[in-house]
């Protein structure tokens, strides 16, 4: 349905004509979604009245209980209602929407429920057919849909993602879905992709297992995404791969660098944008005993206890082998995730026999900080490293509290170019921050999503109006030598599912700014 038709409807529904019925409940689902928005902009726009908004709330409340046959579904659409005025506000407050347009929509609507409705079966069936026939004396022509696709409409194609809003390492989450968003604003200002405006709904699983579990039922049930983009986290990713695995459903750009994510041969709908952990941590040992001479049995790792730690060790243990060394040569120093207790680490580091004098890090930014607190003062000399996991940003933020001698010299890898650097890629994504979330500062991290969200745009774009996940993902295996202005080009194969094996070094300066490292 485009923006007429869905008014025609919403008139019948909303002006009591032929009123709501239990079978009515999906097209009251769609409305809710496409309604939310409007009210929602409305609600942030200080000059438009209040009772105007009250009323279309209180009439589309009716609608939902006169259509659902129980609480549950009840509760399930006022959620989605819900988090639709939420993302209608957000768009206004984002500058996506103006007020100018958020009264006009209002009024429509208002027009719409004003003015004599057909029944509503006459208007939604048989396949919103009287709806198709108003959207073709639209302005602009709906998007030829074929077969329908889960998550797709003709004007809207719907992206999950569970991610760490909350928790200890809550900023990766949140930067994450900004860079998302950015792309996503960015594009959908442009006409969309084919057509299509890109919708990313958001759930928050605060780092937890359990907790994204519930995200992606509710993801995949109530909200009816089509794949999924984003994810963070690895102990995360080992619950939502396999469930996007089973239901053949797109996994694409996490926030991890685990194995979990990259099989080999690779799974067919699981795509990242990022380097592995593996590959950031054996280039960290390179660095370490290459350029700055230190002893491979002179250097530790300091890693959170669960599969993340375990994906950053594994490349440091790699590096180990190749120098000659067994994995057994490797001080592994643990701490738990979701806690900033780093004392066992610490006095494990301090009863080394042999000086130890660096440590790979691969931590959350809270324990990171904690870590090189408690050992600075030990260990004035000690080399700290970090894999770009740990927030970047936020590490700084936290080091630089502490005073000069804590970040000076702190290296963290990165998967993206240098947020302060003059690349294409960096200056358009700087360009849209400054348009779209006045205020944020540039981060490594939602730069990360910017870039594998573009990817993935690209790919839509390819794919052409009429698409599945079947010939998405066969789209995405033909992807070579993208160029999006990183400096280095990305590749997809049937045998390859990472985009990018860069890996760009850091360090912080007394300023608690990054200053590049040349790894080589």
């Amino acid at each position: 349905m485009n923006l007429r038709s869905m008014m025609v409807v919403s008139g019948a529904l909303l002006a009591g004509v032929g009123g709501a019925a239990a079978g009515d409940k999906e097209v009251v689902r769609n409305l809710a979604g496409r309604v939310g928005p409007i009210i929602g902009s409305a609600l942030a726009c200080r000059d438009i009245a209040r009772p105007r908004i009250q009323i279309i709330v209180d009439k589309f409340t009716a609608v939902i209980t006169e259509a659902s046959t129980n609480e549950a579904e009840r509760s399930d659409v006022t959620q989605l209602l819900d988090r639709s005025v939420a993302d209608g506000r957000g768009a206004v407050t984002s500058g996506r929407v103006d007020c100018g347009l958020a009264d006009r929509q209002l009024a429509d609507l208002e027009r719409a429920i004003a003015r004599p409705a057909p029944s509503l079966p006459a208007v939604v069936a048989p396949s919103f057919s009287a709806a198709a026939a108003v959207a073709a004396t639209a302005p602009t022509a709906p998007v030829p849909v074929g077969p329908a696709v889960r998550g797709v409409t003709d004007r809207e194609i719907r992206f999950g993602m569970s991610a760490n809003l909350s928790g200890a390492a809550k900023e990766n989450g949140r930067q994450m879905r900004l860079g998302i968003d950015l792309a996503f604003n960015r594009v959908n200002d442009a006409g969309g992709v084919n057509g299509r405006m890109l919708k990313l709904i958001v759930a928050d699983d605060g780092y937890e297992p359990a907790r994204t579990a519930e995200n992606m039922k509710q993801l995949y049930d109530k909200d009816q995404v089509f794949g999924f983009i984003g994810n963070t986290g690895t102990p995360n990713a080992a619950v939502s791969v396999p469930y996007a695995l089973e239901r053949r459903m797109l996994f694409f750009g996490a926030f991890t660098g685990a194995s979990v994510v990259r099989h080999d041969p690779p799974d067919r709908y699981v795509f990242n944008y990022r380097p592995s952990y593996a590959e950031e941590t054996d280039a960290a040992v390179r660095y370490l005993v290459k350029i700055r001479r230190i002893p491979p049995r002179q250097i530790a790792v300091f890693a959170q206890s669960d599969p993340f730690g375990d994906a950053g060790f594994s490349g440091v243990a790699k590096a180990f082998r190749a120098l000659g060394l067994g994995d057994n040569a490797v001080l592994r120093l643990n701490y738990q995730r979701n806690t900033i207790d780093v004392d066992d680490a610490v006095n494990q580091l301090k009863a080394q026999r042999v000086p130890i004098k660096a440590v790979v890090m691969v931590a959350t930014y809270r324990a990171a900080a904690k870590f090189v607190e408690k050992t600075r003062d030990f260990f004035p000399g000690m080399i700290y490293t970090n894999v770009s996991a740990v927030g970047a940003t936020t590490l700084a933020e936290e080091l630089t509290l502490l005073g000069p001698r804590y970040a000076n010299g702190v290296i963290v890898t990165q998967v993206v170019p240098a947020v302060s650097g003059y690349s294409s890629i960096v200056l358009e994504y700087k360009n849209a921050l400054a348009k779209y979330f006045p205020g944020e500062a540039p981060d490594y991290s939602s730069l990360e999503g910017y870039i594998s969200a573009n990817v993935l745009i690209q790919a839509l774009k390819r794919a052409g109006p009429q698409f599945d996940t079947e010939k998405l993902v066969d789209v995405l295996e033909n992807t070579s030598n993208l160029d999006l202005g990183l400096g280095t080009a990305l590749n997809f194969g049937r045998g390859e599912h990472q985009a990018s094996h860069k890996v760009w070094g850091t360090a912080l300066d007394e300023g608690g700014k990054y200053q590049a490292v040349e790894f080589e």
